[in-house]
């Protein structure tokens, strides 16, 4: 630990202005899937759907590269556009928590034989948060010019956001857009948390036809558990800490709250530019579910940019009150404890003296 003085960043006195063009291009596999390849995926050999849906998929990938400009870039509007390949135009990778589902989705997206900008991947909430900001018609206009979308965590659990991209999947099907998914299963569902192919293709509706799913079996997340979230830190610790720390964040959660509310959701990954910590006092349980799903977003963007996060307060997995945990968003909050506890163990080394 340095013994400089900084003076801490603050969240809370950002208000990021985000063009159009950078939401799309941030739609790419977060820093932690940049690496991820087929080559990289080891398939356990106790479960030959996983080496079978390689084979699969890398396949897939390959048709889609079909008819790309060997230079890449957006194609010409007098340009005629490649045929479709035959068969399904999207794969459903349908599996549980666990068997390297995003893995392979980031695979598939850097395999594709297409320019970057030809691509995109994101999670469902950043795509219907990309409608929010494009609106619908311009959104079909900007993704039907591309070559694949990858979906992951495709949400079935708010019937308005499902039949909006759903339609939207439908207009960029036509566009000749390939299409690839992973998806949470509905709440309340037997074996919820292993196989959902059925409830994706019936939510889907008319979109059922252009899916092939990909069963991937695996450990079924359940056996492994939570982790548990490590104890806070004391108050002045996170604060020292803080000022030790280039690149440190120091807000009061309360009030990091109350900020996230003002700002679009959109925008919560240029939140986080430069930071190289986060330091949050007063960590105390979310008051309502509105917070607590803007606070899952930023649990994730967190968790995707690799920042570790150091905290006073309750622990992590005291966020969310028992009747969110039963409720109906309850797997995102889980997969919130989750990354901010994986997060607070990263940032331990920041509190040492």
């Amino acid at each position: 630990m340095t013994d400089v003085t900084e003076t801490p960043l603050s969240l809370c006195a950002r208000e990021p202005q985000v063009p159009a063009e950078r939401l799309v291009a941030e739609m790419v596999p977060p820093p932690r899937f940049r690496d991820a390849r087929f080559e990289t995926y080891i398939p356990d050999p106790a479960q030959p759907s996983q080496a079978e849906a390689v084979e699969v998929l890398s396949g897939f990938a390959a048709g889609l590269g079909a008819g790309t400009a060997a230079g890449g870039g957006k194609r010409r509007w007098f340009a005629r556009k490649p045929a479709a390949p035959a068969g399904p135009r999207g794969v459903y990778l349908d599996g549980g928590y666990g068997v390297g589902k995003t893995h392979l989705l980031a695979a598939l997206w850097h395999a594709t034989p297409a320019a970057p900008e030809l691509k995109a991947f994101g999670t469902f909430v950043e795509l219907t948060h990309l409608v929010g900001a494009l609106g619908f018609q311009q959104t079909v206009r900007t993704l039907g010019d591309h070559r694949l979308l990858c979906i992951d965590e495709f949400e079935l659990d708010d019937p308005g956001d499902t039949v909006l991209v759903s339609t939207l999947l439908g207009k960029l099907v036509d566009a000749g857009v390939g299409l690839a998914a992973t998806s949470n299963t509905l709440p309340g569902k037997l074996g919820e948390g292993r196989f959902a192919a059925q409830d994706f293709l019936r939510e889907i509706q008319g979109l059922s036809a252009h899916f092939r799913p990909l069963r991937i079996d695996g450990e079924d997340y359940r056996h492994r558990g939570l982790p548990e979230a490590p104890p806070p830190f004391a108050g002045e610790v996170v604060e020292r800490a803080a000022h030790r720390t280039p690149g440190a964040s120091l807000d009061a959660f309360p009030a990091l709250l109350e900020h996230l509310s003002r700002i679009h959701p959109s925008r919560y990954g240029a939140l986080t530019d430069g930071l190289r910590a986060v330091c949050l006092t007063g960590v105390r349980p979310v008051p309502d579910q509105s917070t607590a799903l803007r606070l899952v977003v930023l649990a994730d963007r967190l968790y995707d940019r690799e920042i570790p996060v150091l905290a006073s307060g309750v622990p992590f997995d005291q966020l969310f009150g028992e009747d969110m945990l039963k409720g109906g968003y309850r797997k995102k909050y889980f997969r919130a404890i989750s990354r901010l506890t994986a997060l607070a163990r990263d940032a331990e080394p920041l509190a040492e003296a």
